[in-house]
């Protein structure tokens, strides 16, 4: 009878170490797969990573592109009716912290004409009016929940000229995020004219 009771708690002890052992402190590992190859892929991908990258520099996967090596479109285009800007539409280097510079050198290169507004509201649409709302009284159905959204057409805001608007939409201000990696320069500056309508309450 002894001798069961000591096997008993021989084996109880050898599972308590057992486990004990062999759980980990490190909440990243996983602890043992069957087949790691449909869980962790082979290959590098940017957008998942589990392990320390040992090729690239901090151990990441995703890199930033070196300056100025990004593919873009040519800009130096026409907006119908003959009309063109004259300038080249990527060319932006005035930086997120100075938006006092975008407000005095910025002009709007987009001629303001039925089809640019037009084509501003739909962006306006489909990129803005969920948290400023339809008419840009800040009421959208987003703006409802995340506080801090504007009216354009307050004292506050229906002043703010295109130079402005535009480097907040590419940069994002307060509690407004960035839009830039979203929405091309040319797209902006056609929401510019269609949120210049808004602040005169039209």
């Amino acid at each position: 009878m002894k001798l069961k009771s000591l096997y008993r708690y021989s084996l109880a002890l050898a599972v308590i170490v057992i486990a004990a052992f062999s759980c980990t402190r490190d909440p990243n590992n996983p602890g043992k797969q069957f087949a790691p190859n449909m869980y962790l892929p082979v290959g590098y991908e940017p957008y998942r990573q589990e392990k320390a990258n040992p090729i690239n520099p901090m151990g990441l996967t995703m890199r930033l592109p070196v300056e100025g090596t990004v593919a873009r479109r040519n800009y130096n285009t026409s907006f119908g009716n003959g009309d063109s800007a004259k300038v080249d539409l990527m060319v932006y280097n005035i930086p997120a912290d100075s938006i006092s510079i975008a407000e005095r050198v910025l002009k709007n290169p987009v001629p303001l004409n039925e089809k640019s507004l037009a084509e501003g509201k739909v962006l306006f649409e489909r990129y803005c009016q969920h948290c400023h709302g339809a008419t840009g009284a800040g009421d959208g159905k987003v703006g409802a929940v995340y506080k801090g959204v504007p009216n354009y057409a307050s004292d506050a805001y229906k002043n703010l000229n295109e130079g402005h608007i535009f480097h907040v939409i590419t940069y994002g201000k307060a509690r407004m995020w960035p839009h830039g990696s979203q929405i091309n320069p040319e797209e902006r500056w056609k929401i510019v004219h269609y949120v210049q309508k808004l602040q005169k309450g039209a």
